[in-house]
């Protein structure tokens, strides 16, 4: 470990002795041949089937994930490149095995409903009145004592499902590619949320116990996604051994919890049968899947690109995100395949636990560049690690300046537009001159704008350049987390643009002469009120 002060100096040192070129130099004949192997000797539609479908969902920590993560190993392998996984701990993992749910009365119909993960089995088939009861407060469970036994509770009201009256699949057009150019000077956000979900997370015990003594046999509340689609994801208190997981804990289709609602408005008392079968993993590790190509003359110095290969339960995370996972691997496979030698070493990561809140990248970053103080504070420790404020001061590690930059995929499974530039005015001119050669792929837009939501944030915050490619949505806001985040809503068009895209990307990353400008170094932000 080396200090904030020594990294001012050499950070200060390489903004003075390399400053951006005027024209930012690029290396076309690599393209070329980057463009014929992926778009003529494409892998990437059979690297992304393996991951999704003939391995299944990948929630962190399971049996599957451990699959999916050695597979990728072998693959780098066989393909002659280094590979290797790192662990970190995870907590208690969790598979769904088998879930039937039925209503038998007052007529029969399988429904549609999956359990949320780390949600408890049902030890077998059990049949049960279903009742609808807000439990929120220690009021709510005073106002309900003694009236659950035996009961499956809906947790929310009829929910109106949003009426599809446009395209199922969006593209950026070009007003929107437009907007998105002009810089929009963030909000405030308050604290106030932190203290919101502190007590949930008090309160849950409590609503466990009460499930418990009460003899609720399970909840079920209303998809967030309508029209069919069952999203769900779960809570990550639970990963901890000592939280009580409660009662099963399903998400049902939209349509049909509403159905079980009006039936109860109108005077008739639904029963469910729910047949629901997990496993429990304590001690689980998490899985963070590496592979390289050395580097020449600059090989200690690291051009790094990832996607997040964990998923949640209900489909087979396709486009959240595996898909973008075998964008990755088929990218240093394209770059591999053709012979090009990297002046920088160029390595890929596939992390697990983004799902929980980047813990596979942040595990990596504080193993190898960066690290942070652990809160003292009892609150924030009781919140997840994505939930708790910023400790200070960042300490860089001794690789903290091995690093040139990181170039994230994860906005589902459309094809690449451009770039996020993370507030680094320096990257704009260097990022459009990579994507002048791949304007004919529609590729060509650099934004300002900062892009959130994924392992990009993880290098971000400790200050090393970290970056999102933009993405065409398609339909990524109807499969994200749910039960049609499957093979089938995968482009192979849009893969294979997206896996040229990322290769010539990093290719003129790792082969410019100066590592990559970074912004100033993250500092702690002063208190104000509605902090």
């Amino acid at each position: 470990m080396f200090s904030l002060r020594q990294f001012s100096f050499a950070a200060a040192f390489l903004a003075t002795a390399f400053p951006v070129a005027a024209q930012e130099p690029v290396d076309l004949d690599a393209v070329t041949v980057i463009r014929d192997q992926g778009f003529h000797h494409s892998q990437v539609m059979d690297l992304a089937w393996h991951l999704t479908e003939a391995v299944g969902p990948r929630l962190t920590g399971s049996p599957q994930s451990l699959v999916a993560h050695e597979w990728a190993q072998a693959t780098f392998e066989e393909w002659g490149l280094e590979a290797w996984i790192e662990e970190y701990d995870f907590g208690r993992s969790w598979a769904m095995d088998r879930v039937q749910v039925r209503m038998v009365s007052p007529y029969v119909q399988p429904l549609e409903a999956l359990p949320e993960a780390w949600s408890a089995g049902t030890e077998g088939p059990v049949r049960g009145r279903v009742v609808r009861a807000t439990l929120e407060s220690e009021e709510d469970l005073e106002k309900w004592a003694g009236q659950l036994e035996g009961a499956i509770v809906l947790l929310e009201g009829e929910k109106t499902p949003e009426q599809i009256d446009a395209a199922l699949f969006e593209r950026w057009d070009g007003e929107r590619l437009q907007n998105l150019e002009m810089y929009d000077i963030p909000s405030e956000r308050g604290g106030n949320w932190r203290k919101r979900m502190l007590k949930r997370f008090e309160f849950w015990p409590k609503l466990a116990a009460f499930y418990e003594t009460e003899g609720v046999i399970a909840t079920i509340e209303p998809s967030s996604r309508d029209n069919g689609v069952v999203r769900l994801s779960g809570s990550s208190l639970k990963r901890d051994p000592t939280v009580p997981v409660g009662v099963p804990a399903l998400a049902m289709a939209t349509e049909q919890y509403n159905r079980l609602v009006r039936l109860l408005d109108n005077g008739i008392e639904p029963e469910l049968e729910i047949d629901v079968d997990v496993q429990f993993f304590e001690g689980g590790k998490g899985i963070n899947t590496l592979g390289e190509i050395p580097g020449t003359d600059l090989a200690d110095q690291i051009v790094m690109v990832g996607a997040h290969l964990d998923s949640w339960h209900a489909g087979t995370g396709a486009t959240d995100d595996g898909g973008n996972c075998g964008v990755v691997m088929e990218a240093l496979r394209i770059l591999h395949a053709t012979g090009l030698k990297p002046r920088r070493t160029i390595r890929a990561a596939l992390w697990s636990g983004e799902e929980q809140g980047f813990l596979g990248s942040r595990d990596y970053i504080a193993r190898h560049f960066a690290t942070r103080p652990e809160p003292s504070d009892p609150d924030q420790l009781a919140l997840p690690i994505w939930a708790r404020e910023a400790t200070w001061p960042i300490e860089p590690l001794p690789g903290f300046l091995e690093l040139s930059a990181y170039f994230n995929i994860d906005y589902g499974a459309g094809r690449i537009r451009g770039l996020y530039a993370q507030e680094n005015a320096a990257a704009v001119p260097i990022f459009e001159a990579w994507l002048t050669p791949l304007t004919d792929l529609g590729a060509d837009h650099v934004t300002m704008e900062t892009a959130g939501g994924t392992d990009h944030l993880s290098f971000d915050r400790v200050g090393l350049p970290g970056f999102q490619f933009i993405q065409d949505d398609m339909d990524y806001s109807r499969t994200h987390h749910s039960n049609v985040d499957t093979y089938d809503h995968l482009s192979r068009e849009d893969m294979m643009q997206s896996a040229v895209i990322v290769a010539a990307v990093i290719w003129q990353a790792a082969n410019r002469d100066e590592p990559m400008p970074r912004k100033p170094m993250p500092t702690k932000p002063e208190k104000t009120e509605s902090n």
